[in-house]
């Protein structure tokens, strides 16, 4: 013990004890944020949770809430009553749900107003479909309940088309851009409904579940951090405990036989 205190007090471990412990310091506090985000992701999803809690706005409402920009994120609870024009359905291509490849179908939605007032449109996300033939069949979705609907579910930011895709089957599109699906001749909504229960039911179509929101992925990089800190720890004691080893060998004087 006594000549790993006098190794310390050289300029080279001194140098290097700094250097350990600068990054044991480093690797505390990235592993403190990263615990930090763990928790700032749970409290997002008790409050996503929360959300299905609260009054749903109407369309009306809930557009004049939005800002001038629409968030990506955006996942505000929301009622709305209109009629479907199936005609305009289209299913939405590689959305997987539970290991299983599948569609979204989408139709637009004449939502209800009041006498006078200008239609509006927007695209309702009706719920997910499995794909069970090749990528290149021709898929006829569930059609919509016929007349007045009640929708209950989440207005959510569109899509944004990444790149054109012309070679596909009628009917289907990669992403649900509502500024490529409109033409109503208005203005294109930013946003769409997705769907979470309505009156008419659609049993042939399963509700999109909440968005999961996984926090163990920051839990696992706060836990290495700390794993990087014992380490350099270690490797700290342990260079230490051999060149003291080592010097204490090299003094002790050999004996001749």
């Amino acid at each position: 013990m006594k000549d790993m205190w006098s190794l310390l007090r050289t300029p080279r471990w001194l140098g290097f004890t700094v250097l350990v412990i600068v990054a044991i310091v480093g690797f505390g506090l990235l592993s403190s944020w990263q615990w930090s985000r763990a928790e700032e992701e749970r409290q997002a999803r008790n409050a996503q949770i929360a959300q299905t809690e609260v009054e749903r706005l109407g369309l009306s409402a809930a557009l004049s809430r939005l800002e001038q920009t629409v968030p990506d994120d955006l996942r505000r609870p929301i009622e709305v009553f209109g009629i479907y024009d199936p005609e305009r359905t289209v299913l939405v291509r590689q959305r997987p749900l539970d290991g299983r490849n599948g569609f979204w179908v989408a139709t637009p939605l004449r939502v209800s107003t009041s006498p006078g007032a200008s239609t509006t449109w927007i695209w309702v996300n009706r719920g997910w479909i499995p794909a069970t033939g090749a990528a290149t069949a021709t898929v006829t979705p569930p059609p919509p309940p016929a007349g007045e609907v009640r929708i209950f579910g989440w207005l959510v930011a569109s899509e944004v088309t990444r790149e054109v895709i012309t070679d596909l089957p009628p009917n289907q599109v990669r992403w649900l851009d509502t500024r490529e699906l409109d033409a109503f001749g208005a203005e294109p909504l930013p946003v769409y409904v997705e769907r979470t229960a309505s009156d008419p039911s659609e049993p042939d179509l399963l509700a999109l579940p909440l968005p999961e929101i996984d926090e163990t992925q920051n839990i696992s990089y706060a836990v290495q951090w700390l794993v990087f800190a014992v380490i350099a720890l270690g490797g700290w004691f342990f260079f230490l405990r051999r060149e003291a080893r080592e010097d204490a060998h090299e003094r002790v004087p050999s004996t001749s036989t």
